[in-house]
């Protein structure tokens, strides 16, 4: 059989299968301070003062927009490149996603478009840093801060970073809040880390924390002095000062409609583990990047990433643009070709405005954001994920090279 190269794979070692078999032999595997120790570790690494780490990035999208108060009515803006869960979170909350066309020189949502996009029914916006570069955080929060004057609202501002964990803008770390309410990472097995299936929202805000945290466990409260319902929190019998320090040791309260969107202390481990190689994730990541640079920055058939000068980017994907007309070939057979030598690529992505389900309910279709539609015709990602050899490095820019000609 031929070896399997991948577009993206996880990296796991010994330290991390001990972690892992560690609280697989502690008393808590789910709802421990596993989870709590997670949550300190990506909040020193990015900067935010709270995590709230969940089962998925998709599930910390959707409490995002939760917290935000999306609702029916509410319009939120976000790019159609990126996958469907950064517009399935609003339509889960009744909301309406409206995709603003891309910059194409960047892939990331265009701060014009956004701008033109923008309304009284704009509650959010959702940037998504794709392939692991931020996008313009500084215009897109100057545009945010205009439109609520005008508007008379608030509107939040919830990067989409489930690609950019170890990148940088502007100096500051992916995932610090500084320009945004809200940052949300995904730890999928092909992301620059991986708690098998994971994500995280962080935010420097504490009103936002505690939304964020009773969403994810099902609304429910459990601190004494949230309670509403003291007649059954607390004991009858009890003098009113006792009561507050007192409730009855099986009470919980649901506040607010909530979801079981909670990590175990078995994927937090591993997570745990996995931040500790972050640096090094990072480091095998660029020095596969710039070798790829190297290799296919003078082709006539093929475009290597544009990275911005105000980035420092860890990237998730290395997606090469190809003129495929060409190279005299389809993208379907450009990838098979591949295939067949044991290298796997893949389109990220169908645009989101272009799905069945957008199309169908949203009234979406070709020709509303042009830059991202011209860009998916025309974009594959190539295997980039740090356990790659330098051999399968070469190899694979061989393979393409001898297709390309």
């Amino acid at each position: 059989m031929k070896n399997i190269i991948p577009y993206g794979r996880q990296f796991i070692d010994e330290d991390d299968i001990k972690a892992v078999v560690e609280v697989l032999k502690s008393e808590k595997i789910t709802q421990g301070p596993t989870v709590e120790e997670f949550e300190h570790e990506l909040v020193k690494i990015c900067g935010a003062e709270y995590a709230v780490a969940v089962n998925s990035g998709t599930s910390a999208l959707h409490i995002a927009c939760l917290a935000a108060g999306v609702k029916e009515g509410d319009e939120v803006i976000t790019s159609p490149i990126t996958f469907v869960a950064s517009a399935n979170c609003a339509v889960y909350c009744g909301g309406k996603p409206v995709f603003a066309d891309i910059d194409p020189k960047t892939y990331n949502i265009s701060p014009g478009e956004i701008e033109k996009n923008i309304t009284d029914k704009t509650k959010a916006i959702i940037p998504v840093h794709f392939a692991g570069q931020s996008c313009d955080m500084e215009m897109i929060q100057q545009i945010v801060s205009d439109a609520e004057k005008i508007y008379g609202h608030k509107i939040y501002i919830i990067e989409d970073a489930c690609h950019a964990l170890g990148s940088k803008y502007k100096g500051n770390e992916v995932g610090s809040c500084a320009i945004s309410d809200m940052t949300v990472m995904s730890f999928h097995p092909v992301k620059q880390i991986t708690t098998g299936e994971g994500g995280v929202v962080l935010t420097n805000n504490d009103e936002l924390s505690k939304k964020l945290r009773m969403f994810r466990s099902h609304g429910i409260a459990s601190e004494p002095e949230e309670f509403f319902s003291k007649d059954l929190a607390f004991d009858s019998n009890n003098s009113k000062s006792s009561l507050l320090k007192s409730p009855n040791p099986w009470y919980y309260e649901q506040q607010v409609l909530g979801y079981n969107y909670r990590i175990t202390n078995i994927q937090c481990a591993l997570g745990i583990s996995q931040l500790k190689k972050l640096d090094m994730f990072c480091k095998r990541r660029r020095e596969i990047v710039d070798k790829y640079n190297a290799a296919f920055f003078d082709s006539k058939f093929l475009q290597i990433p544009f990275e911005n000068q105000n980035c420092d980017t860890n990237f998730h994907l290395y997606v090469l643009l190809f003129d495929f007309e060409g190279i005299g070939i389809d993208r379907a057979r450009f990838m098979l070709l591949l295939r067949k030598k044991g290298f796997y690529t893949q389109v990220h992505y169908i645009p989101v405005h272009l799905q069945h389900y957008y199309r169908k309910n949203f009234k979406t279709d070709w020709g509303d954001c042009p830059n991202a539609e011209d860009y998916y015709k025309k974009c594959l990602s190539i295997p980039l994920f740090p356990a790659m050899t330098k051999s399968e490095v070469e190899e694979t820019i061989h393979e393409i090279k001898n297709i390309v000609k």
